[in-house]
């Protein structure tokens, strides 16, 4: 493996592997736990010439099984003009490229302005999902958030930040009025503002799940009532990578089931029986 932070390809020893085409390879990376990368994303991990990680969000773990002549590039003291130079140049030399995200590329990974670039340039790509960190918390937490009779829906979203503003019909404070399973992302730094809103309509006493660097070796989950929520994250000085789980289905729901199994639903695949005369 070779680290790099110019812009020169750099060779290596050679490994027989079957080659990628070339092309941008957009990779969810998972929340940081390297047997939570899909198989799809492993190999072509595994057979890219050149990867471009964000660093300060994807551990190093997730790299362990690359080619050992690969170009590594970090990208965390990057801007996307120092990046894209480097990824279109790889491209067209004949090299195939990954752009490694955290979590899912489609959620808060800022591939929209990549893919317009990469698409005026002519460079084709793909884009390979990833698991999110919600979802990893709701597996550390073993519980569904979805459940019947007591929450169907969940609401992805943040607080405004420097980075991205929140459009005002997506507001915390609205959103928050559906009392639904919310996830919370990038929000630590104004996790006070970010209660005040959500305990206006949600009880107090809702279980709150403090998530962070789910997947990472010093993985901590912390589950509070919302009104704890501000004062647990500044006690645990917790001031990036979490995600906050607000939801009912994180408190005692009792004994409550889908009628999906239930013997008395039928549905095309488990017909009502014929009653014999």
């Amino acid at each position: 493996m070779i680290f790099s932070e110019n812009s020169q390809p750099i060779t290596g020893s050679e490994k027989a592997i079957v080659p990628l085409p070339p092309a941008v390879y957009i990779v969810g990376a998972g929340p940081g736990d390297p047997d939570l990368l899909t198989v799809k994303a492993q190999k072509i991990l595994a057979q890219a010439d050149v990867i471009l990680f964000a660093d300060s969000l994807v551990p190093k773990q997730i790299l362990q099984g690359v080619r050992p002549d690969a170009e590594i590039i970090p990208t965390a003291n990057k801007t996307l003009e120092d990046i894209l130079p480097v990824i279109i140049s790889r491209v067209q030399n004949g090299k195939s490229v990954v752009r490694l995200h955290s979590g899912d590329p489609c959620l808060y990974g800022a591939i929209h302005e990549q893919m317009q670039t990469l698409t005026e340039a002519n460079i084709p790509l793909e884009i390979v999902p990833g698991i999110s960190a919600f979802q990893l918390a709701a597996a550390k937490l073993k519980v569904e958030l979805t459940v019947p009779e007591i929450v169907q829906t969940i609401i992805l979203t943040r607080m405004s930040g420097n980075a991205s503003a929140v459009p005002e019909t997506e507001e915390l404070a609205s959103l928050a009025a559906h009392q639904a399973s919310l996830c919370l992302y990038l929000s630590a730094g104004m996790v006070e503002a970010a209660q005040t809103k959500l305990i206006a309509h949600y009880s107090a006493d809702t279980p709150v799940a403090i998530c962070f660097r789910l997947g990472w070796p010093d993985e901590k989950i912390l589950l509070v009532p919302l009104h704890q929520m501000a004062e647990v994250t500044k006690q645990e000085n917790l001031i990036r990578t979490t995600l906050y789980v607000i939801s009912p289905a994180l408190g005692e729901v009792g004994k409550v089931r889908s009628k999906l199994y239930h013997p008395e639903h039928t549905h095309l695949f488990r017909p009502k029986p014929v009653t014999q005369i």
